[in-house]
């Protein structure tokens, strides 16, 4: 089976498309070389997946026919990456939507303005 087909069957990603095109750009590493999507994969190979700035790891144990159920995932493959890493990330994240308030970012125009208005009343009042 080849290497895009089976982390599309894996849900690894969302289309074959996507796995493809990550094989492509070196994301994907079997048994740490760079490979090209229409790579062979067999039981036992060692793949590693970048994605979402995490290398993950994934021990192949058998080859699906098709895309199986999230709860068959762990029939074909283990997953091999430290779970600190993978907590790690998750706080990451979490962090970052606690940073700031959702919708609060750069200023708009309007928003510009405003401010810029409000200067100029404290320079004259001053």
């Amino acid at each position: 089976m080849r290497i895009d087909q089976y982390l599309w069957c894996i849900r690894v990603y969302k289309s074959r498309n996507i796995a493809s095109n990550a094989c492509k750009k070196g994301q994907v590493l079997i048994n740490d070389q760079k490979v090209k999507p229409s790579r062979e994969i067999l039981p036992l190979d060692l793949i590693q997946v970048r994605k979402d700035q995490l290398w993950r790891s994934f021990e192949v144990l058998d080859l699906p026919k098709s895309r199986v159920g999230a709860k068959l995932v762990g029939l074909y493959c283990v997953e091999k990456t430290e779970k600190h890493l993978i907590e790690k990330e998750v706080l990451k994240k979490l962090s970052a939507q606690v940073a700031r308030e959702q919708g609060t970012g750069r200023p708009t125009k309007k928003d510009r303005r405003d401010l810029d208005e409000i200067q100029l009343d404290e320079n004259l009042t001053d």
